[in-house]
């Protein structure tokens, strides 16, 4: 028996989608940073002199976890227009600049290369403007979830650049030494 899918099962059906890719880039995106030691965390990156403009680190815990979830929906919408034109080109788009998203912690945070990780950034930038524009043609709303994630690869772009701009022998800097001071009196 063929028919025309209900309201109900087509929001049956993005859901589906959507259970799958936004817990599964969440997960992604926070491996790369967590085994990459992005981060407060990391000795070389508080020794790194940064822009008077840099968010406080807690920024970047609640900004990323929103912005993947926010991908994983268009990338949801994008997978449930299954017979769209340029879908496949699309999905394209968005698998290459999630590639260079996730290889974007480990070149900055553990192979210390601040200016392979800016054009990582530039790279993300276009892919991901390339990548608004053929959501949209498949669902609005898929193009427009994409928004304040390029608007954040590009002021993440403007850090990067200061960051190297600052720290010209970041690939050599060695952090300082850290120190505990623990009062031995009151233990």
């Amino acid at each position: 028996m063929a028919g025309i899918a209900s309201q109900s099962q087509l929001r049956m059906s993005f859901l589906r989608y959507a259970l799958v890719t936004v817990p599964a880039v969440v997960l992604l995106g926070s491996l790369s940073g967590l085994l990459s030691n992005s981060g407060t965390g990391n000795p070389w990156y508080l020794a790194l002199a940064k822009p008077a403009f840099m968010p406080p680190g807690w920024v970047f815990g609640v900004v990323w976890p929103i912005l993947y979830a926010l991908l994983g929906l268009s990338l949801a919408m994008v997978l449930h227009a299954k017979g769209a034109h340029n879908r496949t080109r699309a999905l394209i788009l968005f698998g290459v600049q999630l590639a260079l998203n996730l290889a974007w912690s480990p070149v900055f945070f553990a192979w210390h290369q601040i200016g392979p990780a800016l054009s990582i950034i530039a790279a993300m930038i276009g892919l991901t403007f390339a990548l608004i524009l053929v959501a949209w043609r498949i669902r609005v709303v898929a193009g427009l979830l994409l928004y304040p994630y390029l608007a954040w690869l590009m002021f993440a772009g403007l850090l990067n650049y200061e960051i190297l701009s600052r720290n010209p022998n970041a690939a050599t800097l060695e952090p300082g030494p850290r120190t505990i001071n623990i009062d031995l009196n009151t233990i």
